[in-house]
């Protein structure tokens, strides 16, 4: 009706009523652009059609360190975080930030960028190893099915987020959880790799046709 209204102050009152009644049916029938449905928006572009991450994680330790400045101290935190998806893939990240989630998140995102693999026979690893890093002893030795993981501390986390079901360790030395995390780390990295007797024939092969 305001439309309709204006009309008659216009120069051209035909001309201005054709486009009110236009403006009139095209809200009556539906010709003009709906407006978008946000639930529809959300299903098919949303946050939950992103791939979910199958990483699980772990805090090892959170700590409270200071820094001297000029003019005083400033307190900020540190967080060792382990990830592992339980399949092999395994990491540890060192993060500080002026709060707890922001130095998690600063951890998270670096375990994911040093994230090694671990060799695996019938849930266990394939040979026993002795690795010394700095002040920490680390001992990792096979165990059988059933057995269990028997380890304790930060060692046992990263085991478990690592998917070895089986294995028998011992901590020696520091009792420094960072240390000891990086021990595990360094000690799982150096396993060597398990190759099946039919790739091995098929290298054997290569080898010799080559010669």
């Amino acid at each position: 009706m305001s439309e309709l209204k204006k009309s008659t102050n216009e120069n051209n009152p035909a001309e201005v009523s054709k486009k009110a009644a236009a403006t009139v049916a095209g809200d009556i029938y539906g010709e003009r652009k709906p407006k978008q449905n946000s639930s529809f928006r959300g299903r098919r572009g949303g946050r939950d059609d992103k791939p979910k991450d199958d990483m699980e994680q772990r805090i090892l330790e959170i700590a409270r360190v200071t820094r001297v400045m000029a003019g005083g101290k400033r307190m900020n935190f540190r967080a060792c975080v382990a990830i592992g998806d339980k399949k092999g893939s395994v990491g540890i990240g060192l993060g500080k930030g002026a709060d707890v989630t922001l130095a998690v998140n600063k951890a998270v995102n670096k375990a994911k960028k040093t994230l090694i693999k671990v060799p695996m026979v019938n849930e266990t690893i394939p040979h026993e190893v002795y690795l010394k890093m700095g002040a920490a002893r680390l001992l990792l030795k096979p165990a059988k099915k059933g057995r269990g993981v028997i380890a304790g501390g930060v060692t046992r986390v990263i085991l478990e987020l690592a998917g070895v079901n089986n294995v028998t360790s011992k901590t020696l030395g520091t009792k420094n959880k960072i240390n000891n995390a990086a021990c595990t780390i360094k000690a799982l990295d150096s396993l060597r790799k398990v190759e099946t007797k039919e790739k091995a024939e098929v290298d054997k092969k290569e080898k010799e046709a080559k010669k």
